[in-house]
């Protein structure tokens, strides 16, 4: 298998995956955290949970980025 598939197997061009990769990642990454946010909660650690939250922010915003990108290259 060849390491540099450019959508001839799967239909979907590097640049189009790696969107699609990147919103998916994104999204992944505030559920990820949110769980991150409640153990350091937990732990009463107030300043890991908002080191946490705005991680989650950042990620959350990344993924809104994305989706809007993907919306509007879906359109064309």
């Amino acid at each position: 298998m060849s390491t540099t598939e450019t959508g001839s197997v799967t239909g979907t061009r590097d640049k189009d995956y790696n969107i699609i990769w990147f919103t998916e990642a994104c999204l992944s990454n505030v559920l990820r955290l949110e769980t991150y946010i409640e153990d350091a909660e937990r732990a009463g650690d107030t300043e890991l949970a908002e080191f946490f939250r705005k991680a989650q922010g950042e990620s959350r915003k990344g993924a809104e980025q994305a989706k809007a990108m993907l919306t509007q290259r879906l359109a064309r």
